[in-house]
């Protein structure tokens, strides 16, 4: 099943980093909606206690982390370049730096009325208080320091003066966009195109970089619901995993693997795969299988069980 599922809420960025990258690729894809926070239930019973949104799933292979998704549409759509192993050193560098330490910054300065706004249409008010407690324990275990707005706006202009410099072509680093841009990408879009801010107006190549990839849309997602996703899981088998990927000293053992930022829930099950980047998880599901959950190694932390 070459058809990709993504677990998705329509105001998360990191999924619209997948959604525009999925547009850019014209890849099919299949769009599964699920809470802004936990507890999902059917999310669970697919990638364990794994909690970041977004998830994705190619029958019963699922894939957490935008940064395993991103390898996985650089596999499908034969584009190496939205894989962040295949950047150079320089273009890995920005990719991190604007997926990590620049992300709560752009989310912090976002956060207008107009977004307070949109928030509103899309959740009740008992949602929004569960939604804003669930993200203050998050933030209080979190090992990344979380800064105050004033020190999140200079992070932001400094970061938008940096792209500013950086646009000598039509994207961050040549003619055709990559892992960067969209790493790029979905933190402005949080503070551009969902809380209108109005800090962009004074970097017009940052703009004209913004309408370009927001030309990228979103592609033709067909909607499924997360119940339509597990039948999916159950009706597949894991992928094989390469000879070269089932040896290492902890493949066959009970492991546990989390994030080393936030959201560190852990997930449990069997280590069958170990490859440069990443790690594979079996887990055995009541009424799904076996599933093989993929995990970066960059960012993550793996004990034994």
């Amino acid at each position: 099943m070459s058809e990709l599922i993504l677990h998705h809420y329509a105001l998360s960025p990191f999924s619209q980093k997948i959604r525009s990258m999925l547009g850019y690729t014209g890849l099919a894809w299949q769009s599964a909606l699920t809470r802004e926070m936990p507890p999902r239930p059917g999310l669970a019973r697919l990638a364990g206690g794994y909690r970041k949104i977004p998830v994705a799933q190619c029958g019963a292979d699922v894939f957490c982390d935008s940064r395993t998704i991103a390898a996985e549409i650089a596999t499908l759509a034969g584009n190496p370049a939205l894989a962040l192993e295949n950047l150079d050193e320089e273009a890995t560098a920005w990719a991190a730096r604007a997926d990590g330490e620049l992300f709560f910054p752009c989310v912090l300065t976002g956060g207008t009325r107009t977004l307070q706004r949109k928030v509103r249409e899309q959740m009740s008010w008992l949602d929004i208080g569960r939604f804003m407690l669930d993200r203050l324990s998050m933030g209080r275990k979190a090992a990344v320091r979380m800064p105050g707005r004033s020190e999140a706006r200079a992070l932001v202009m400094q970061h938008l003066a940096a792209i500013e410099a950086q646009l000598q072509s039509h994207f961050l680093f040549g003619a055709e966009p990559n892992h960067a841009d969209f790493s790029t990408y979905h933190g402005l879009w949080f503070m551009r195109e969902l809380g209108q801010s109005p800090l962009l107006e004074d970097f017009p190549r940052t703009l004209a970089w913004m309408a370009r990839m927001g030309r990228f849309g979103v592609g033709s997602p067909h909607e499924i619901t997360v119940d339509e996703a597990l039948l999916a899981a159950a009706a597949a088998g894991p992928r094989p995993i390469p000879a070269a990927q089932r040896r290492g000293a902890d493949v066959g053992k009970p492991v546990r693997i989390a994030p080393q930022d936030y959201g560190q829930t852990p997930t449990d099950g069997v280590l069958v795969g170990v490859a440069a980047q990443r790690w594979i998880l079996a887990r055995e599901v009541p009424g799904l299988g076996t599933l093989h959950v993929h995990f970066p190694r960059q960012g993550y932390t793996l004990t034994r069980v």
